[in-house]
């Protein structure tokens, strides 16, 4: 059993296709596809934190049949684009604006949207984070696990560490 992290599908919303120029042809295409990735991950066991902005759909039956159809025990950490009917979804696990997790020893700070300071940050506290679509310079301990910056998958957090590690020794070399 893993734990992921992933944050802005922005499901059923066409404007990301121009926005974040998403190599899909139509909000149907994308939408399957970012599905198909994120089943392809993680399996029903998995536990996916989510960092916001996960849907557009406003109805509940619709938002019921996109969440019912991805793998995984799921929790929200909302975003500013989360309605009403994403945020009462009956099969989340937890539904909170921020969350203070332990993953595999690492003290995680979750929010969807990226901090300059975090609490824990002078103890090794890592920030995970959405909204900037892989826009954000990183900072030291702080990474984006967007759809946008991932393949439009979920990621674990050895991946998100493991990137954090090879931009610092880029910065390094540089």
């Amino acid at each position: 059993m893993a734990t992921f992290f992933t944050s802005d599908h922005h499901f059923g919303d066409h404007r990301r296709l121009a926005i974040d120029q998403r190599p899909f042809g139509s909000v149907a295409e994308q939408d399957r596809e970012m599905a198909a990735r994120w089943n392809a991950t993680v399996s029903p066991t998995d536990t996916v934190w989510h960092l916001g902005d996960l849907t557009r759909h406003r109805d509940p039956a619709r938002v019921d049949a996109l969440l019912s159809g991805l793998s995984g025990v799921k929790h929200l950490v909302s975003g500013n684009n989360d309605g009403p009917a994403t945020l009462a979804w009956s099969g989340w696990a937890s539904v909170a604006a921020y969350a203070e997790i332990e993953v595999d020893g690492y003290a995680l700070v979750l929010c969807h949207y990226a901090f300059r300071t975090w609490n824990g940050m002078a103890r090794g506290a890592i920030d995970l984070h959405g909204h900037s679509h892989g826009r954000l310079a990183p900072i030291r301990r702080q990474v984006d696990v967007g759809v946008d910056a991932w393949d439009f998958r979920p990621v674990t957090l050895a991946e998100a560490i493991e990137r954090s590690r090879m931009r610092g020794r880029q910065r390094q070399r540089g």
